[in-house]
């Protein structure tokens, strides 16, 4: 597991920094794309940026479980997940 850890605040004020432009300006930007991430995959649209990620919801069945406290089996309704890929950049940045 990793010990260090970037969120939104840091992500917002290093990619200012890289590109110059203010932490308001990339904070709208962030927001907007993620805004646009989960309405496209809350459609079952697939979001895709070549080399870097892939995102897509998928479909569970449904099944019968186990409440672990108890042992009683439980009905666990169809559902939706989100499955995220990591392209080959990504891939190779992690190496």
């Amino acid at each position: 597991m990793a010990d260090k850890s970037l969120n939104k605040n840091d992500l917002v004020a290093a990619v200012a920094a890289e590109s110059g432009q203010s932490q308001a300006a990339v904070s709208g930007v962030v927001d907007s794309l993620f805004a646009v991430l989960a309405k496209s995959v809350g459609e079952g649209t697939k979001v895709s940026i070549p080399g870097w990620l892939a995102v897509e919801r998928t479909h569970r069945a449904a099944r019968d479980g186990r409440n672990p406290a108890t042992g009683e089996t439980i009905h666990i309704p169809a559902g939706y997940g989100v499955k995220l890929s990591a392209g080959s950049k990504l891939k190779a940045a992690a190496k």
